[in-house]
């Protein structure tokens, strides 16, 4: 693959992989990086070492890394990374991680972040498969937040949306016992395939009741282009799931 960033002569950071289960792989994007600005470029070189964190494929000590033991959360593709900075701002009490694979955005929110000055949030520049597989420990996460993940709109594309069976145990054996899995979505066929997986995937069930949403919580920011959208007539889908054993989940 070209180097998106190489004609402005700015080094890149470094691309992320795929994790393979058995013989199907798993991914947690498809890569699409936009222009990588000087700006950007600059907060990877001077935020990255206070906010980024390396992958290395061996488990994390996050208690050392934050300098305390206090539940966290998990953004999957935090985008821009307005919803993460402005949960990090209000909930100061939980230590927040950001995962994200588009290199312009994560140099967008270090810029944020080193703006803000908090101390409670760690953003990675990596696939969220594999960071959840290999860095973090099986029921350590207080929540899980997927926001507007793509849509692949197109029928034949369908089959590269995130939310799929063998993602969804995962994210399962990530949460805490009583943890929370939140997403959301502006596309009605997506809401109906998130429904159609989790509430098949054992230790979820849905705070709505079967196959419900819920209106748009105050830790999620509404964000430009879904106001646009609902201008449009488009409706907005917010699921939350709690973790339960798998005899309270409704099977």
């Amino acid at each position: 693959m070209t180097d998106p960033f190489s004609s402005d002569g700015a080094k890149a950071p470094p691309k992320p992989f795929t994790v393979t289960e058995g013989r199907r792989e798993i991914r947690s994007f498809v890569l699409r990086q936009g222009r990588f600005t000087p700006a950007q470029q600059r907060a990877f070189d001077d935020a990255w070492p206070k906010f980024g964190l390396d992958y290395t494929g061996a488990p994390k000590d996050f208690e050392a890394l934050f300098g305390r033991d206090a539940p966290r959360i998990v953004e999957i593709g935090f985008g821009n990374g307005a919803a993460l900075r402005h949960s990090v701002q209000l909930d100061p009490a939980r230590d927040h991680i950001g995962i994200e694979v588009h290199a312009p955005g994560v140099g967008r929110v270090l810029n944020a972040l080193a703006e803000d000055g908090n101390t409670n949030v760690r953003v990675y520049h990596h696939d969220a498969v594999e960071v959840l597989e290999r860095e973090i420990a099986d029921g350590s996460l207080d929540e899980i937040r997927i926001y507007f993940p793509d849509p692949w709109h197109k029928k034949r594309h369908n089959k590269r949306r995130l939310v799929k069976p063998e993602f969804a145990a995962l994210l399962v054996r990530k949460l805490s016992p009583d943890g929370r899995l939140h997403l959301a979505t502006d596309w009605a066929d997506y809401a109906e395939q998130m429904w159609d997986v989790l509430e098949a995937t054992p230790g979820l069930r849905n705070r709505a009741g079967p196959r419900g949403h819920v209106p748009r919580p105050p830790w999620r920011p509404q964000t430009h282009f879904e106001t646009r959208g609902q201008k449009l007539g488009h409706g907005v889908w917010d699921l939350i799931y709690d973790r339960v054993d798998d005899a309270d989940s409704g099977r």
